[in-house]
């Protein structure tokens, strides 16, 4: 029997809250030691809490939709696209309910200046109110700041993680950072630390992709840069990690939909990140929006309290997704009113309710509190938590935009920032022949339904929520009977920046408009896009296909398989004989399988943000060597979801009686996959030791050699696989990774350290009285296997009958480990 080391304290387990004892909690984690300026801070904040009176608090624990506060003609407020505050509700909100947070943008982006002008007029009255706190303005400002008009949009987090280079993520979330304060904006609803393991689910492409490593490094990036600056400085947000926790696992692909998750995959796949989040010092974290095992996380005080807080010493704010309170009641129906509704989340650990379109939150929080039904301490924390954070904000010293921070909005190299994010993020998943780089001498058409369209470039939380077909430009013409005193042109407004480039109008600009047939427009739906235009003289065909722009739950489908009209055009071009190349622009893996053997090159440039169509053009003419690596495995069938880090018995297929073959997981392309205009040989892989004691570390390194006449970046991935566990180990999981730079003909050793705690999985012990989940690592042999991708060939087995772990690895080092 194996000899087991345990690494971390008791977990109690999920099932414990409704059946299982539980008496054994673990501590938190130590707090490293109190700065004078927190001490200072913390006294600021007694002393306000000991002066508000109970509907101050409740107020500050409200969050209100921007809608709230504006000149309406319908009474909703969503007929306002541009931002004019009314001052009556503005009154209603402010000084009537004391509301401590606002968020969002109505409709569509606003300009710099709107967004001033909205913080000013806001901030003006609510410290001139009470006890003169300042609102804490909240915003999705996903990949860029979606809601400013002119802002940098970068790639969207797939994409992102399609480079495997944290400092992609860095640079985005710098650029966010900086962009956001400049309009006043201290409150950013990112990153997402959702695991992609079901395409279906329509807020993939907000996630980092199906490895719970690739996730938490991402998802650290992303939070070091927005707040490493200090949240008082003018170059800071407070970023806000999201969902806690299993939202992307619902079992039928749509949002918001209910999971079942037992506690030790929960445990396995989809804490890490979030722990490593608590790690890095974010400051906020909103829930996921779904229930888990038939409780809704909202309501969850054991994974709220007892796991976010207690185990994870999490000492931030908790906010609510939209309107997750009231759904307690209205969908989830597990309060028989919204007055429990709201006690039951509130006693589960929520410190601010993200209402948002009414005040009976308000109401019902400040009934609750006068009755005695929550206790004032518990009250006292929440609103602790809010106002420490709007005072390290600096919201207290200067409520609206710091001057300083205004001249950051809109630099030019932010532009090549993007491009370089962009750039980073096109995976070359096909290249026949060496089809790519096309020659620019040569005449191409260039078709498909995301050929001259610009928001498909950008995809969801692109200037509107849903991301705004091209043709769709809001004009002002609906507000003039509403807004009184303000008169406006009959001009339309578009939401894109006029700098931002079609994939046709970048390829143009590439190799020039004469040698350029295209006949597709910007309306995604147009017949013209999806027929051929004349092929007269031309050498090869861009086939652009995907997906259009797309949040949330209107991104819903039932089927991966890319839509009829697009296999159709792919298949007729391909008839043509002319060598095809397929650009993929979606958010999400979309099955190609029909047609994809006929199509010599493909690039999958996810939806790359501003500067997408000039990344793609300077792919497609060499001018870029691709770099990036699939962040999930790409499905061959819609019914493809199995992970690379599968068990073996998922990929291991019975056919006949006795007879199995490795089938089970078939991909187009495995996780880890991505090609380049140049080839990279590996060799002299080894490993310090091969017995790993303790706490030591065990050293490997491997030699990446350039054997391609171009330079290139290659993605030198490590994964490990625990031969033997008392829990049934992965086929494989990815343990580190390091994109490196390597010229033409140039060699380089890349090193990495592995730990035991690289080698350790979740398990489950349960006796008559107790019921508990320990991160433990067991004395056993492990191997190594380093590589480009994370399909590593397979060894032949010793006898026909044989699988797994008989079977092995070609060029897996192997170590055993033990205790001491």
């Amino acid at each position: 029997m194996k000899k087991t080391i345990y690494l971390f304290g008791v977990l109690v387990s999920l099932w414990a809250f409704t059946a299982c004892n539980k008496s054994e909690k673990p501590a938190a984690p130590e707090t490293s030691a109190v700065s004078d300026k927190d001490k200072e801070i913390e006294a600021k904040v007694d002393a306000l809490i000991a002066k508000m009176s109970p509907e101050e608090k409740a107020g500050q624990m409200t969050q209100v939709n921007l809608n709230k506060i504006l000149y309406t003609g319908n009474g909703s407020g969503y007929d306002n696209n541009y931002g004019i505050i009314d001052p009556a509700l503005l009154d209603t909100a402010i000084v009537k309910y004391k509301v401590g947070s606002i968020l969002n943008a109505i409709n569509r982006a606003y300009s710099q200046d709107q967004w001033i002008s909205i913080i000013t007029q806001i901030q003006d009255k609510a410290t001139k109110t009470g006890q003169n706190i300042p609102v804490l303005y909240g915003i999705d400002a996903i990949h860029g700041v979606t809601f400013t008009l002119n802002s940098t949009l970068f790639p969207h987090n797939i994409g992102t993680a399609a480079s495997w280079n944290p400092a992609v993520e860095a640079a985005g979330a710098e650029v966010t950072a900086l962009e956001a304060r400049a309009c006043g904006l201290r409150w950013n609803f990112d990153p997402v630390l959702d695991l992609g393991r079901n395409p279906l689910w329509p807020r993939f492409p907000e996630t980092f992709g199906e490895d719970p490593y690739l996730v938490e490094q991402m998802g650290v990036a992303a939070i070091s840069k927005y707040e490493e600056a200090g949240l008082g400085s003018p170059k800071a947000v407070a970023s806000c990690m999201k969902h806690f926790i299993g939202y992307s696992a619902s079992r039928t692909g749509r949002d918001r939909t209910p999971s079942f998750i037992p506690e030790i995959e929960l445990r396995e796949y989809y804490l890490p990140q979030f722990q490593a989040a608590v790690k890095a010092g974010a400051s906020t974290i909103m829930i996921n929006s779904g229930e888990i095992n038939g409780v809704p996380v909202h309501a969850n005080k054991y994974l709220l309290t007892d796991v976010l807080r207690g185990e994870l010493g999490f000492k931030g704010l908790i906010v609510t997704d939209w309107e997750d309170i009231n759904r307690l009641h209205e969908r989830h129906n597990i309060s028989p009113t919204m007055r429990d509704a709201v006690k039951t989340a509130i006693l589960a650990g929520i410190d601010m309710s993200m209402t948002p379109n009414d005040y009976e939150f308000t109401k019902h929080l400040i009934s609750l509190i006068k009755d005695g039904e929550i206790p004032m301490a518990h009250i006292d924390a929440s609103v602790k938590r809010i106002l420490t954070l709007k005072m390290k904000l600096g919201l207290f010293e200067n409520p609206v935009v710091e001057k300083e921070a205004i001249a950051n909005f809109g630099k030019p190299e932010y532009a090549e920032k993007a491009l370089f994010a962009a750039r980073q993020t096109i995976t070359l998943l096909k290249n026949d022949k060496n089809t790519l780089p096309l020659k620019k001498e040569i005449k191409i058409v260039v078709a498909g339904p995301n050929a001259n369209n610009v928001p498909s470039l950008h995809g969801c939380w692109s200037y509107t929520w849903q991301g705004a077909d091209a043709s769709a430009k809001l004009s002002s013409k609906g507000d003039k009977n509403f807004i009184n005193g303000v008169t406006f042109g009959d001009s339309i407004l578009p939401l894109f920046p006029k700098s931002t480039l079609t994939i046709k109008q970048a390829l143009e600009a590439k190799i020039g408009a004469g040698k350029v047939v295209c006949q597709s427009v910007e309306n995604y739906e147009d017949p013209k896009n999806y027929s051929l235009p004349s092929l007269a003289g031309a050498d090869a065909i861009v086939l652009c296909l995907g997906e259009n722009s797309y949040a949330e739950s209107p991104g819903s489908i039932r089927d991966l398989t890319l839509d009829a009209r697009q296999i159709a055009l792919a298949q007729a071009a391909i008839k043509t004989g002319k060598p095809v190349i397929l650009v993929l622009v979606e958010g999400r893996p979309r099955v190609i399988s029909a047609f994809v053997d006929g199509v010599p090159a493909v690039v999958d440039a996810f939806w790359p943000g501003s500067q997408g169509a000039n990344a793609i053009a300077d792919v497609l003419f060499g001018d870029y060597n691709p770099g990036g690596k699939l962040p999930f495995s790409y499905p061959k069938h819609t019914g493809d979801f199995i992970m690379y880090d599968h068990k073996w018995t998922e990929a291991n297929v019975e056919t006949t009686p006795g007879g199995f073959v490795d089938e089970g997981y078939m991909p187009q392309w495995p996780f880890g996959h991505g090609l380049s205009y140049t080839t990279f040989e590996y060799s002299d892989a080894k490993i310090s030791t091969d017995t790993l004691i303790g706490d030591a570390k065990l050293k490997v390194s491997v030699t990446v050699k350039n054997t391609g006449t171009v330079d290139g970046e290659e993605v030198v991935q490590l994964y490990t696989r625990d031969m033997f566990a008392s829990v049934v180990p992965n086929s494989k999981r990815l343990r580190a990774f390091e994109r490196v730079a390597i010229k033409a003909g140039e060699s380089k050793t890349v090193s990495f350290e592995i730990s035991r705690a690289d080698l350790s999985f979740v398990k489950e012990e349960q006796t008559a009285t107790t019921h508990k989940f320990t991160r433990v690592t067991e004395e056993g042999a492990f191997k190594v296997m380093i590589g480009g991708s994370s399909n590593f060939e397979l060894e032949a087995a010793p006898f026909p009958w044989m699988t797994f772990p008989y079977r092995t690895y070609k060029g897996a080092l192997n170590f055993y480990y033990k205790e001491k």
